[in-house]
């Protein structure tokens, strides 16, 4: 793995530990070695076979007792002297404030939620032992037991060493991930590994019986209020609860939660689209809907694909960045639709609006497409495809219609066709992450009007919502 600059990574064992002129050495090697210069041995066309590249380079921010990441020296926010990881460790991304001119975000943290959603990649993917697995728990155990102590359980960021970080948010929605994620792994598990399983999700339990109706910092920990994405995690999260059969105590409370989290997901509706917040934001971000959050509510949570309403919600999320009528129309958009090899995308961002593109070189633009958004939508078209290939129905009505549109479906449409359809839509979505991504590595963001990666680079997340969606469409 490349070292990026202010971001040390430490040998722990071999000849790179053997003395100063050795470590000197390993790092000038390092410094030459570029993905940008390895040729895949696969076509950019075959994402099937895209998925173990895809795989290993997000599990290069995966920390391990032999690959520890040393925090970069910051002595206004971070420990001083700078921290080592624990195995188990997830970054967020490698990108530090120091790695480029044109970037100054500091993603060398370990999020709850991030992590989780990466962990659930793990315990699906091709890994050859359940070390990470194992290494996972367990950090999220140190996570848990010092965040605790700190008088905050819900941090949603903590140091590479498991120690919360001081200045940042509260999210309800971790706990729930981080449970989805053990409980997707817990039979890969160990014995003993799976006592501490057990106590993680427990106490995670504990937490949420407290807090799902409460309010929370939302997905992009902007907002505060009802988060449509949180309740749909900690529903979806209840629900795996009581259904599991690995052994883990099923608690009484459950069973009103449960209905009481639907009731209040239905509440989100307000006749045209699921409103991300309640109550709806009136400051500088307003709208802020429709927000890609509805559709990753979908992808992690419990909001059914077959859901008219989130199909309209999703219909506005397409035509606000694909439609040149739009005002927040994505100029790249049009390019991809007449490239010679076929079109692509389209590329789809977080909210109408956005001010965040992580690019202090370029400060004039807004509102970018991220890869995670695009990802996780090319999902919804794959999990639509099953469910339409496995119960024979399209869910088509006067919600969804909009939605069918946009993909050539209508009533005189076969379930057949409808869910040919939906895959082929969902692979040109994900040809446009490939198409402007930098031999497979992935950014957080893509440029609105170029197409070129921006903001920080090989973000765990945009790996793990391309490997999601690969295997929802493998699925159908």
């Amino acid at each position: 793995m490349p070292a990026a600059a202010g971001l040390a990574i430490c040998p722990v064992s071999g000849p790179a530990s053997a003395g100063p002129a050795q470590e000197e050495r390993l790092a000038l090697e390092m410094a030459r070695f570029r993905y940008s210069l390895v040729q895949p041995a696969v076509a950019q066309s075959d994402l099937t076979s895209i998925g173990p590249y895809m795989f290993w380079l997000m599990f290069r921010n995966v920390s391990s007792d032999g690959l520890v990441f040393q925090s970069p020296p910051d002595p206004g926010t971070q420990p001083s002297p700078p921290v080592q990881s624990l195995p188990g460790c997830i970054l967020a991304s490698p990108t530090w404030e120091d790695t480029g001119a044109d970037v100054n975000q500091d993603y060398v943290f370990n999020w709850t939620r991030d992590a989780a959603v990466v962990a659930i990649e793990l315990a699906a993917g091709p890994l050859p032992t359940s070390q990470p697995l194992i290494d996972y728990v367990q950090f999220a155990q140190a996570c848990q037991n010092s965040a605790s102590a700190f008088g905050h359980f819900d941090r949603a960021s903590f140091f590479i060493n498991g120690t919360p970080r001081t200045s940042w948010t509260d999210q309800a929605d971790g706990p729930a991930l981080q449970t989805l994620a053990i409980l997707q792994m817990y039979a890969q598990l160990d014995a003993p590994t799976q006592a501490v399983a057990d106590a993680v999700i427990a106490a995670n339990l504990n937490y949420l019986q407290n807090a799902y109706q409460g309010e929370t910092w939302n997905l992009w920990e902007e907002e505060q209020g009802a988060s449509f994405f949180a309740r749909s995690v900690q529903l979806e999260c209840f629900q795996a609860i009581s259904a599991n059969t690995a052994g883990i105590d099923v608690p009484g409370w459950l069973s009103t939660a449960i209905p009481w989290l639907q009731n209040a997901l239905a509440s989100h509706w307000n006749g045209q689209y699921y409103q991300s917040l309640l109550p709806v934001p009136s400051d500088s971000r307003a709208p802020y809907d429709p927000n890609i959050d509805i559709v990753l509510a979908a992808a992690y949570g419990a909001v059914p694909v077959t859901d008219t309403k989130l199909l309209a919600t999703a219909a506005l999320l397409r035509s606000q960045w694909a439609d040149p009528a739009s005002p927040n129309y994505y100029p790249i958009n049009g390019y991809d639709q007449q490239l010679a090899s076929g079109p692509v995308g389209p590329l789809l961002g977080r909210y109408p609006g956005d001010t965040y593109d992580g690019d202090t070189n370029d400060p004039g633009t807004r509102d970018h497409p991220w890869a995670l958004s695009t990802a996780s939508f090319a999902a919804l078209y794959y999990r639509l495809a099953q469910e339409v290939t496995s119960t024979g129905t399209v869910p088509l009505d006067s919600l969804s219609a909009t939605f069918f549109s946009q993909i050539a479906v209508d009533a005189s449409t076969t379930p057949k066709d409808a869910a040919a359809s939906l895959e082929s839509y969902g692979d040109q979505m994900m040809q446009a992450l490939l198409y402007h991504s930098d031999h497979f590595e992935l950014s957080e963001q893509f440029d609105a009007w170029t197409g070129y990666e921006k903001s920080v680079s090989d973000l765990s997340w945009s790996y793990a919502s391309f490997l999601s969606a690969l295997r929802a469409k493998n699925a159908i």
